[in-house]
């Protein structure tokens, strides 16, 4: 009986046939090509014409870590769509200097393209290409090139391999180089070392202890401005600290340890094993990250006046709001002697007695006596502070020396005694924290740390 068979496409026939598998058989549809036009008796054939044949002698996969391919183009408007289409018959491919590492880090800006690679940073210019005069002068001319130019940025510095510390702020990058022990800013005016304002050996020291299993984390936080960088070691131990453009200085250090950092809308945010946090939340108290305890913020001064002079201070002071206490006090040491006449060892002329066992806090946050009730009504106790003329004053008081013998005079330390002012010293440093008890988790505020000195003839 005739039927009506409906084939997909031309010059072809449908075909049927059965493929005989174990446990049963399926049946599967052929199409047939036509060779000839129209599939008339002796019309004129088609011809499948040359086609190329190349036999690869190495079959296995390599990666050129130091070459760039792009692909055809995209339009979303015109519905085109060429990129999985890879020409051989352009140049389609850009090469860096292999002595530099590889590439680690791609960065598109305006009609450039950052090249980050291990011991370079380089600049490829798109859309356009650079022409070099006899004098070593460049002009940029337009051109069909997609990749141009790749020029390099004076320097020797790259990314290692940490592009996680990368990040991105108006026209400035910033990012680290392990291998050479900096932390870098790239803007107009070139590469920049800012790891060297005030804190050189300190990253030189840190980032060398970073190996292949480590990470460099980078981020921008909008909200404040800051470059915020942590370093984190295999073995578990990191340091989070950030960097301010507006003083070209290292700022603060943080308690938390992030696993990716980014800023969206004036908004900071950082992740973890246990989800996203943003911070500067109103509904977060401070001192606190990733859900954990209130941590104690505190800031280390150094107070040298009157250089190469022996001085004793005497008292501490600050201006700022309530809860703030000081941790420690320390003179400067004059270093390991024997003790002489003996071998008991090494000892040091005031090694400093932490203040806080005698001021026991901020201005109120001493414990009142334990009466057993509840419900008597206390006085306020002040815990070694004085406000005067709007500062908190403090007198500097020793006590017993416990980080050594209980009963050891060191000589020439100041007498000891809670009726005795000052620490001996060149220079004292101080270390101020904020206390557990005065609004906990609340603002408080800093301005300034002083502290009042007298000239001693020796020790």
């Amino acid at each position: 009986m005739p039927a009506t068979l409906g084939i997909q496409y031309y010059n072809s026939f449908w075909l049927k046939k059965k493929n005989f598998t174990p446990g049963g058989s399926t049946v599967g549809d052929w199409y047939l090509e036509e060779a000839r036009i129209k599939g008339g008796y002796n019309n004129k054939s088609v011809s499948p014409g040359a086609r190329a044949f190349l036999t690869a002698e190495d079959k296995s996969q390599k990666v050129l870590g130091n070459s760039i391919i792009y692909s055809g183009i995209y339009n979303s408007r015109t519905a085109v769509n060429q990129t999985n289409v890879f020409s051989i018959a352009e140049d389609i491919t850009k090469t860096v200097n292999p002595d530099k590492g590889t590439i680690q880090k791609l960065y598109a800006e305006d009609t450039n393209l950052n090249i980050f690679q291990e011991l370079k940073v380089s600049r490829a210019l798109i859309d356009k290409n650079a022409i070099y005069s006899a004098e070593g002068s460049t002009t940029v001319t337009s051109s069909t090139d997609v990749i141009g130019q790749i020029i390099p940025y004076a320097g020797e510095f790259g990314i290692s391999r940490n592009p996680e510390s990368f990040a991105i702020y108006g026209y400035r990058k910033y990012f680290t180089d392990r291998d050479r022990g900096a932390v870098l800013r790239l803007s107009a005016d070139g590469i920049e070392p800012i790891s060297n304002y005030g804190m050189k050996s300190f990253f030189r020291d840190q980032l060398s202890r970073v190996d292949s299993f480590g990470r460099i984390v980078g981020g921008f936080d909008i909200h404040n401005k800051l470059y915020t960088l942590s370093i984190q070691r295999s073995n578990g131990n990191y340091v989070t600290t950030v960097f301010d453009d507006s003083v070209n200085g290292w700022v603060s250090r943080y308690t938390y340890k992030p696993e990716f950092l980014f800023s969206i809308k004036n908004n900071f945010f950082s992740t973890t094993e246990n989800g996203l946090w943003a911070h500067y939340a109103t509904t977060v108290s401070r001192g606190s990250f990733y859900g954990a305890s209130i941590q104690p913020s505190n800031i280390k001064f150094i107070f040298n006046p009157a250089v190469s002079q022996q001085k004793s201070f005497n008292t501490i002071a600050y201006e700022g709001s309530n809860g703030w206490e000081i941790e420690s006090i320390q003179g400067s040491a004059q270093g390991a002697q024997g003790v002489p006449g003996t071998t008991s060892g090494p000892y040091y002329v005031d090694i400093g007695e932490p203040v806080k066992s005698f001021l026991e806090g901020s201005y109120d946050s001493a414990v009142p006596p334990n009466t057993g009730s509840s419900a008597v009504v206390y006085p306020i106790y002040h815990a070694g502070f004085d406000i005067k003329e709007n500062r908190y004053v403090a007198g500097i008081r020793k006590t017993v020396n416990q980080k050594l013998a209980s009963t050891m005079n060191i000589p020439g330390q100041v007498i000891l005694g809670r009726s005795q002012h000052g620490i001996k010293g060149y220079y004292s440093t101080v270390v101020v924290s904020t206390d557990s008890t005065t609004d906990a988790g609340g603002l408080k505020e800093l301005f300034s740390v002083s502290a009042d000195y007298n000239i001693t003839n020796g020790y």
